[in-house]
């Protein structure tokens, strides 16, 4: 008679990064003083003539939608966490929201230019006192919205940003590979890049204010209704530089481009401690803000049990899962 195999010590849970709750919290907060923001200044705006602020009105209107996505990604990643058709985790539905976030950012950077350019070929009338005092409501805005997402970040975030290249441990045992903060547009370790977006979005709307405030107070003051426009110019340059930026760290991740990662080394060299096996193929992608999954095609003369390299691995606790494949080197003696 066949026995029933028991498979539980092979088997273990897909959700990998447990999410940011009070991000998502925090994010419904800023969305909704964003909208309300947002229909103040593009009626003051359009009353006023200011452009500078009829573009921080439309500018808060795509953050709206970037901060709608942004809230969207936390919630489909948590409705499907469990959906096993998703092989490693909704994680990435989280980091595709930062990239579409991104992507807006860019397009709205695109859009002032455009507008601006117009405005300096052909001035219109500006009512520089009401636009200013609008102005100024809408950076303090921006500021409390940004000071609210900052503090959301969650344990994951910070601590993680140090340079480790040579692999030391901390006193729980976990194994930091972060990078410098010149990052070269991949995620930090332990980063919330949906939370980001949703920041830089924020952070792009107050800069956008700023400069609305210094264009409207040279109007008003010294005359110089030309600065409206060229400050525009100045704000979306900023806004567009940001927006690269995180394309280029969310596409990273999702395009798995991290094999240049310390972790990967690392995984190596542990593989390898031994001076018998050799590591032929290895793959580490991200499947969760720290947590990277792995798999490693092992060569040896002595081939040892899967468990035993598995084994010393075990320290890597941001290694979340691993597959091990295990050969005998044809060459031997």
């Amino acid at each position: 008679m066949a026995h029933t195999h028991d498979l539980k010590p092979w088997q273990h849970a897909h959700v990998f990064d447990t999410g940011n709750r009070l991000g998502e919290r925090r994010t419904h907060w800023v969305l909704a003083i964003t909208l309300l923001t947002m229909v103040v200044e593009i009626a003051a705006g359009w009353w006023t003539g200011s452009m500078a602020l009829l573009a921080d009105g439309w500018h808060m209107g795509t953050h709206a939608l970037a901060l709608a996505v942004t809230a969207g990604a936390y919630w489909l990643a948590r409705r499907h966490a469990q959906d096993t058709r998703y092989t490693f985790g909704t994680w990435k539905i989280e980091v595709l929201g930062s990239f579409a976030s991104a992507l807006v950012l860019g397009l709205v950077g695109v859009g002032i230019v455009v507008e601006s350019v117009v405005r300096l070929w052909r001035a219109e009338p500006l009512e520089a006192q009401s636009a200013l005092v609008v102005a100024v409501i809408g950076l303090v805005v921006n500021l409390v919205s940004a000071w609210l997402l900052h503090g959301a970040q969650g344990g994951h975030g910070h601590g993680h940003d140090h340079d480790h290249g040579h692999g030391h441990h901390d006193h729980h045992g976990h194994h930091h590979h972060g990078h410098p903060h010149h990052d070269h547009g991949h995620a930090r370790a332990g980063e919330d890049l949906n939370l980001r977006a949703a920041y830089a979005h924020v952070l792009a709307d107050a800069l956008t204010s700023v400069f609305a405030i210094v264009a409207l107070s040279a109007a008003l003051w010294l005359g110089w209704t030309w600065l409206d426009p060229v400050v525009g110019i100045v704000g979306a340059v900023v806004i567009g530089v940001w927006a690269w930026g995180l394309m280029r760290q969310s596409a990273a991740v999702l395009l798995d481009r991290e094999m240049h990662l310390p972790i990967t080394q690392e995984v190596r060299d542990a593989i390898e401690s031994d001076g018998d096996a050799k590591v032929a193929d290895l793959h580490v992608w991200r499947v969760g803000r720290d947590k990277f999954a792995a798999i490693v095609c092992v060569v040896a003369d002595v081939p040892l049990a899967p468990s035993v390299y598995r084994e010393r691995l075990a320290v890597h606790e941001e290694l979340a899962h691993v597959s091990i494949e295990v050969n005998r080197c044809p060459h031997m003696g």
